[in-house]
């Protein structure tokens, strides 16, 4: 069914660079959600944890329960709390939800700086934070998001700003409360915007994966990229000239070759769009329609890789470096290489 290899010594150097731009490995905050983009959130949270990374962000509670061992805290984005753990915070994301956490929670409180997705507004910062006192909550940050950051533009600097403005406010009445604050909006493209980081903590996911695109005008980290996809041979034959291969036979051969099936599909990611037009970075072609389990491909070697960087696979379909790894399935084996 494939094999996802992952290069333990990408992601030591990617980590290297973050660290050294944002003034230390204390500061980093390790974006696992969803798999950790698909690498595997136990095999990264180990490796990481080794490092000194100490703080961890997930999407769920149950993602957050496979991999609290390796960190002091996990911030947790997309899920109200169905309890009260130590070492669990929660994104809190408008005033209506403050009546339903429960009291002694750790919340991060997050504020809209111009995203306009989730957050409250900054004008409401004083009412939130006295509801989450009266409600009994534990406030141990406040958080925004940049929605720019890897573009050119004025952008990134009125967010940054306007998050600056709330910091001074945050802090004072933080002060009232007795609560310690950490203050984040820096993704990974913000993270390299500027070469000082004015926060507590910056939240890395893709660019720990060395998948990062910024414009081509922007700083340039020389990351790694730390994941590649391989397929094992299930069948090799020889496709005469004028036969067509696959569902509809979209590839027609105009001369003999040699063309094997390979053990992945697009159940376990490998996106259906790239059907014959996609060509692997050691220059094999894919021939014909990519079926759900298994696609053929210009070559008789018994393990092919399929890319070893998701982002070239990405040009093919037409989206993202980002979806293509979190569409990569779960079960998939996955293996440290070096």
């Amino acid at each position: 069914m494939g094999t996802i290899k992952l290069s333990r010594e990408a992601l030591i150097h990617n980590l290297d660079i973050i660290a050294h731009q944002v003034g230390g490995k204390d500061k980093i905050a390790v974006v696992l959600k969803d798999n950790a983009y698909g690498h595997g959130a136990v095999m990264i949270s180990q490796a990481v944890s080794e490092y000194g990374v100490k703080q961890a962000v997930v999407r769920l509670e149950r993602e957050a329960e496979e991999i609290v061992k390796y960190f002091d805290n996990v911030l947790i984005l997309g899920q109200r709390p169905t309890q009260v753990h130590p070492q669990f915070s929660y994104a809190l994301n408008s005033l209506e939800e403050i009546a339903l956490y429960p009291s002694g929670t750790r919340v991060e409180l997050k504020i809209d700086t111009g995203m306009h997705r989730n957050g409250i507004a900054p004008d409401q910062l004083e009412e939130a934070f006295e509801k989450i006192a009266q409600r009994g909550l534990i406030c141990i940050g406040v958080m925004s998001h940049l929605r720019a950051a890897d573009t050119l533009s004025s952008e990134w600097f009125w967010q940054r700003q306007t998050f600056d403005n709330m910091k001074k406010k945050a802090s004072l009445f933080a002060k009232k409360q007795g609560w310690t604050l950490r203050f984040h909006i820096s993704n990974s493209a913000g993270t390299f915007r500027s070469s000082e980081c004015r926060d507590e903590m910056v939240r890395v996911g893709i660019a720990l994966y060395g998948c990062l695109e910024m414009d081509k005008t922007l700083p340039q980290p020389s990351l790694k990229s730390v994941l590649s996809l391989w397929g094992d041979k299930m069948v090799t034959r020889t496709l005469k000239a004028g036969e067509r291969i696959g569902y509809n036979g979209i590839y027609e051969a105009s001369a003999d070759e040699k063309v094997s099936t390979y053990d992945l599909g697009y159940a376990n990611g490998l996106d259906r769009l790239a059907s014959n037009r996609y060509v692997t970075p050691d220059g094999i072609a894919l021939r014909g329609r990519i079926s759900m389990d298994s696609a053929s491909f210009a070559s008789d070697i018994e393990q092919l890789m399929i890319f070893d960087n998701a982002n070239e696979y990405a040009k093919a379909v037409g989206t993202i470096g980002y979806e293509i790894l979190a569409c990569l399935d779960k079960d998939l084996k996955r293996e440290w290489i070096h």
